[in-house]
């Protein structure tokens, strides 16, 4: 079941690059943002795309885990 772990590794790390990608979007709407209600627009857009990203990753830490398991 190598494999399994080789697309799971794949998976995790695009979840890990999306996380990163909504650190750089939370700074960008920081420095950006005109007032306190464009803000909050903002990070909840950023926030919806955390846990889409933290989800990606965690599923693909699932497959790693029953990669392992299976071998």
């Amino acid at each position: 079941m190598d494999w399994l772990v080789g697309i799971g590794a794949v998976i995790a790390l695009a979840g890990v690059a999306g996380l990163i990608w909504c650190i750089l979007l939370a700074l960008k709407a920081r420095k950006s943002a005109a007032n306190d209600d464009d803000l909050r627009l903002r990070l909840q857009r950023v926030v919806l795309l955390n846990m889409g990203a933290l989800g990606v990753s965690a599923l693909g830490l699932m497959v790693v885990v029953a990669g392992i398991v299976l071998a």
